[in-house]
Formats: C-alpha cells, sequence, structure tokens
C-alpha cells in the first residue's frame, strides 16, 4: 500500500460517497415534494380557501423536513457510497427511493381515511387481524395504483439521481484539482449535508412541533412526509411501552411531579399515596340504593354528523328516532382516541397509554377496570361482540379485567347456524338476538352489566343480503364528501343504528325497563365523513353521540356542552347506582357544571388535544389553537392558558397513574 498516496485515496472516495448522497437526497426530496402536492390537491374541498402565505409555510415546512429525512439516508449512506461500484450504489438508491416515496404515498391514504398522517394505530397492521385488514385495504384502496405511481416516482428520481452524478462526479471534476480544494469541497458537502439533516441553521433541529406552521390543522396535517410521521409514530408507540418512567407523561405535559398537577386541579397533593386515593375518591352510593342493570353499546364507527342531517328523505337513524325524545342525548361529544381498540382501552382503563393491555399488563387485573369494579359490586358482567375476540387477544384481557364471559363471533355462530363468518366477525343483528336471549334468561337476583361492541358498520360496508337499502335525498349531505363510500357507510351505519333503537324500543316496552339503564357511543368519526379543513367544522372531526335511556332521567343542563368518552361512567355509574374504586376521569354530566377544573366542560382526546366551548388545540401549544364550536355564535375565541394548564394535569396524572401502578 503507498501510504504516501493513501491521504488522497481517502479523500477521493469520501468525495465520491458525498457526490452520490447528495445525488440521492436531492430527487428524494423533490419526490417527496411532489407527493405532497399531489395529496394537498387530492384532499383539496370543494370551496376550502386558505391564504397563500399559509399554503407556501406549508410548502416550505415540508420540503425542510423532506430534506430532513432524505440527508439523514444519504448521511447513513456514507457508510457504503464511498466504496460500492456504481452499479450497487444505484440500486441502493433505487431502494430507498422507492422506500421513501411509497411511505408518502401510504400517509397519503392513511390521512384520507384516518383524518390524520401516520400514527400509532398504523401497527393495528399486525397487532389486529392482519388478513382482514389486508383485505379491507385491498377492497378501499388502489393498491395497484398507488404501486404504480411509487414505481413512476422512483424511476423519476433514478433519472435525476443519474444525470445529477454524471454532471458532478468527483472522477471527472475533481480529480484534477488542487487536494486543498478537494478537501474544501468535502467539508463543504459534509457540512450541508449535516445541517439539511438538522433541517435548520440557527435553531434547534426540525422536530414534532414544528409541524404546526399554521392555524389550519388540515394544513398542517399536509407537513410531515410518511417517512417522518412513521418515525414520530413508533416513537409515540416506544414511549406508551415503557412504564418504568412514572413520569414520563408527567413531563410531556409540563410537569415534574404528580404533586405540581394534582395542585392546579386542587386535588390533595401531600404525597403520590394521597394524590392516588385523591382520584378514586368519591361520594359513597345512599344506603338501599338499588342497582339497575347497565347496557351499554361501543358502536363501530358512529359519528355524531349524520344525526345532525336526520330527517324523513335522509334517515340514518331507524328506529332510533323515536326514542330520543325519552332520552339523554349528548350531541357536543368526542371519542377519547381515533381507533377502535384504544378507545375501548380508554373507556374501561382511562388510560392515555395505548396499546396498553397487549402484554403482560392485560393478563393481571388493573384495580380501577370497570367491569372488575362492577362486577366487584355484585354484577354479573358480559362482553358481546359480532368480532372475533381473538382480535389483540379480547378473549383472555377482558377476562382478567372482570368480565365473566366474552361472547363473540365464534359463539354466536354456534348459537345461531346460519350466520356467515365474515372479514370481521357476524351481522350485528346476531349480537341483539343474543342479547335479547339473555336478557329474557337473566337471573332477577343479580343486575347485570352488558358490553357490547359491534363491527358490521366499518369497511368494506357489507350488509346482509336481505338488508333493505334506504333511498336518501343526497342533497341534505351538507359534509365535504359525496363519494360512492359515503352512501355505503350511510347504509351500514343506517343497519347498525336501526337496530340499536330497536333494541331499545324492546327493553322500553318491557318487563325490565324500571330497572335498566341502556347507554351507547361511538368507538370513533367513521373515515368518509370528510376532511373538516375549514376551521368551523373542525370540532366535528372527533365527534361520535353519547346517549343514556332509562326511567325518570333529568337529563341536566349538559347536553350541548363539550364532553367526551371520560365522562361516560362518571356518569352512568352512579346513575345506576354502583360505587368502588374507578377513576375520576372526568364528570358527572347529569349535574350542574361549575368553573371546579374536574367539573369544567372540556374534552380530551387521549392523544394530546382538548376542545372547550370556544375551540380546540393541541395541549400546549397555543400556536395550534383553532376556533371552532357547534354553538351559533362564539364570543371570546381565543387560546385559554389556564383550560390548557388543567387539561394537561389531568392527561399527566392520567398516565402517571397508570405508570405508577402498573409498572413491574
Amino acid at each position: 500500500m503507498n501510504l504516501v498516496a493513501l491521504p488522497g485515496t481517502l479523500l477521493h472516495a469520501g468525495l465520491r460517497g458525498l457526490v452520490r448522497a447528495w445525488a440521492l437526497v436531492v430527487p428524494l426530496a423533490l419526490a417527496l415534494s411532489l407527493v405532497r402536492l399531489g395529496q394537498l390537491a387530492y384532499f383539496w374541498p370543494t370551496g376550502y380557501q386558505t391564504s397563500g402565505a399559509d399554503l407556501t409555510s406549508v410548502l416550505v415546512q415540508g420540503l425542510r423536513f423532506d430534506l430532513k429525512v432524505s440527508a439523514i439516508a444519504g448521511f447513513l449512506l456514507l457508510l457504503v457510497f464511498p466504496w460500492g461500484s456504481n452499479k450497487a450504489c444505484g440500486r441502493i438508491a433505487v431502494g430507498v427511493a422507492f422506500l421513501y416515496v411509497l411511505l408518502s404515498l401510504i400517509n397519503l391514504h392513511y390521512f384520507g381515511f384516518y383524518k390524520t398522517p401516520i400514527d400509532a394505530l398504523v401497527f393495528g397492521l399486525v397487532e389486529d387481524d392482519t388478513i382482514a385488514v389486508l383485505q379491507t385495504i385491498w377492497h378501499d384502496f388502489p393498491v395497484v395504483w398507488t404501486l404504480l405511481l411509487a414505481v413512476v416516482l422512483t424511476l423519476a428520481a433514478r433519472a435525476l439521481h443519474r444525470s445529477l452524478l454524471w454532471l458532478f462526479t468527483p472522477d471527472t471534476v475533481l480529480r484534477t484539482r488542487h487536494l486543498a480544494l478537494r478537501l474544501v469541497f468535502l467539508l463543504v458537502a459534509l457540512f450541508a449535508l449535516l445541517l439539511a439533516g438538522k433541517g435548520t441553521l440557527r435553531e434547534m433541529a426540525l422536530q414534532r412541533q414544528h409541524l404546526t406552521v399554521t392555524t389550519s390543522q388540515f394544513l398542517n396535517d399536509m407537513v410531515p412526509n410518511g417517512v417522518i410521521a412513521l418515525k414520530y409514530a413508533w416513537d409515540n408507540r416506544k414511549q406508551s411501552q415503557n412504564l418504568q418512567s412514572p413520569l414520563a407523561g408527567l413531563k410531556n405535559m409540563g410537569f415534574y411531579s404528580a404533586q405540581a398537577a394534582a395542585e392546579v386541579l386542587g386535588l390533595p397533593h401531600g404525597s403520590e399515596a394521597e394524590i392516588r386515593a385523591a382520584l378514586v375518591a368519591r361520594e359513597p352510593v345512599p344506603a338501599g340504593t338499588v342497582k339497575k342493570n347497565l347496557l351499554f353499546f361501543l358502536m363501530e364507527s358512529w359519528s355524531a354528523e349524520p344525526m345532525l342531517y336526520q330527517s324523513p328523505n335522509f334517515d340514518v337513524l331507524g328506529r332510533l328516532a323515536p326514542t330520543l325524545t325519552q332520552a339523554c342525548h349528548f350531541n357536543n361529544f368526542d371519542s377519547a382516541q381515533a381507533g377502535t381498540h384504544p378507545s375501548l382501552e380508554a373507556i374501561l382503563f382511562s388510560t392515555p397509554i395505548t396499546p396498553l393491555t397487549l402484554g403482560e399488563v392485560g393478563r393481571k387485573p388493573i384495580p380501577w377496570s370497570i367491569p372488575k369494579v362492577i362486577r366487584d359490586a355484585g354484577y354479573q358482567t358480559l362482553f358481546i361482540t359480532s368480532a372475533r375476540s381473538g382480535w389483540r387477544d379480547l378473549n383472555r384481557v377482558l377476562a382478567a379485567q372482570g368480565f365473566d364471559e366474552v361472547i363473540d363471533a365464534n359463539t354466536l355462530k354456534q348459537h345461531y347456524p346460519d350466520a356467515v363468518l365474515g372479514i370481521w366477525g357476524v351481522w350485528d343483528s346476531y349480537v341483539f338476538k343474543y342479547l335479547q336471549k339473555r336478557l329474557a334468561a337473566k337471573s332477577p337476583e343479580k343486575p347485570l352489566f352488558v358490553f357490547v361492541l359491534t363491527s358490521t358498520n366499518h369497511p368494506p360496508y357489507d350488509l346482509p343480503e336481505d338488508y333493505q337499502r334506504v333511498p336518501r335525498d343526497m342533497r341534505q349531505w351538507r359534509g365535504e364528501t359525496s363519494s360512492d363510500t359515503l352512501r355505503l357507510n350511510l347504509d351500514s351505519y343506517h343497519y347498525a343504528t336501526d337496530l340499536l333503537g330497536g333494541f331499545v324500543q324492546d327493553v322500553q316496552h318491557g318487563p325490565l325497563r324500571g330497572n335498566t339503564l341502556i347507554a351507547a357511543t361511538g368507538d370513533h368519526n367513521v373515515r368518509s365523513f370528510g376532511i373538516y379543513a375549514e376551521a368551523r367544522r373542525r370540532y366535528l372531526m372527533r365527534q361520535v353521540p353519547f346517549i343514556i335511556w332509562g326511567d325518570n332521567l333529568s337529563c341536566g343542563t349538559q347536553q350541548n356542552l363539550p364532553a367526551s368518552h371520560r365522562d361516560m361512567f362518571d356518569t352512568l355509574l352512579p346513575l345506576a347506582g354502583i360505587s368502588g374504586p374507578y377513576l375520576n376521569a372526568g364528570r358527572n354530566l347529569l349535574r350542574v357544571p361549575d368553573d371546579k377544573p374536574l367539573n369544567a366542560a372540556r374534552t380530551l382526546f387521549f392523544t394530546g388535544e382538548a376542545r372547550n366551548a370556544q375551540g380546540l388545540w393541541q395541549l400546549g401549544n397555543k400556536d395550534s389553537f383553532t376556533c371552532s364550536s357547534a354553538a351559533a355564535t362564539v364570543t371570546d375565541c381565543q387560546f385559554n392558558a389556564r383550560d390548557d394548564l388543567q387539561e394537561r394535569a389531568r392527561y399527566g396524572l392520567l398516565d402517571w397513574n397508570v405508570r405508577v401502578s402498573l409498572k413491574k
């Protein structure tokens, strides 16, 4: 080996690698930006307007994130690019380009489905019934066209990559230059690559908070590419799976101790034990109170928006419509999460950490689990679903958390041999048939708690062959979309809602009416009902119904005020005559609201967003506040720092309670 020539050889190899890296970074960033432009055009709502400055900010910020992820790929490939052959490096470049483009196209479709960039729900692909998920994706999304577009963009990126290599290869441009000039070029190229990976010259590196660049959440959601969105989703998942750091959630909310958060909420905070006791403290149920049966329905994709347009010519409720005059209908109500399983965990365990119960945690009783508290109060507890209970290991988890029986699609198939097992399970009608049978045979000595999870109102929106579809005047739909998927979805929505209405009517006219409560909500908003880009409609994005039926209900004054999933069992359990160590996750919606932190009319979305009567925002981010309200007129529409502080404290303590109670 010629030691004299070694520095020059290494320098030349470094230059070759940096040129190859930059020749990859540029086409990668351009391809990702093209996908973003396509995403904006594809989802731009009719009539939606924004300023040129906001649109420019989104495109520029998006390009910065594109350069960031592309530069990181280029930097990592410096391990290979200086030494590999042109052919090998070209193949690597093609592979990276295809992966980046495909992830951004997946992000595009993910936004269309979930109304958000890729988040932690994406891991449901492997945690759910993977075959069923893939079948749904194949049925509902243009898989072939998406792959073809990914190939076309990859080939275009590869062509630009080759052109840049031809123009700037060190073998022809720099070989004859002075050593000092080559060294300067290497340092400049390397420094530029590092700066592109950081995303800025002066400030801190581009991070999650830099995704917010306008007051429009729709525009902000266009900023992340698929790569960065997946990275942040993975970060969230890692944090949710590590319960060994009790203060992790509190610190994210700006608190360095549970005592500090408890003080904000006016809770006793002398010690951690005192705080945990305060979280489950409540007034005792009066002696002699007769416990009522409690039948709770978590309806798949049961959005609140279709109810706004209900009319004889636009029937989406069926037999449920006449029951609403005798019910407490909370019509300004948000879900806790954007997916079925996260919402199920949030409702049953008051946890913002999800998935919580997929591992060892789910096999041990959680002390404040809703079914466990109810069973300990003397109830028989049943979980009934038209889906398969092997999904997310529910059959094992729910049995450990307080349900005496778990009835699923396979059980229903045994009871009703004519039932057809589809992608997600059996038709919801079999759930209601079975529940009516169990109610008729129940023991009068022991009250009954039933938690029902439906599944039919789910993509691909299939329905039984004998279902009679209801004609509707689609001109009455005032949402942002009128696709064929919307029509199919409205049919499956009507099917499930009509079944619920028929069941409610049967109970109301039967012998159990006087001692039975029925409650129903949706697990999340439906996917095909709009983008909610306009600020005035943004509050609808998370909305689901919450309805309670029972004799002699006094619905109070809160039916039009903001509320959410966290408030349901704080309302239902006292109404049913049940006490016990369930968490004060929310407020009792049948009581008069006041200014106390624990009884304020606000919602909490467990991914870190909140909403009050004026608008909605990301916790701890005043720049994300958007004026949006169900009220016809809103006064004093601005970010409320006190509301934000209190909701951060609520969120932080719920997170802390899970971590400090369940850590190994």
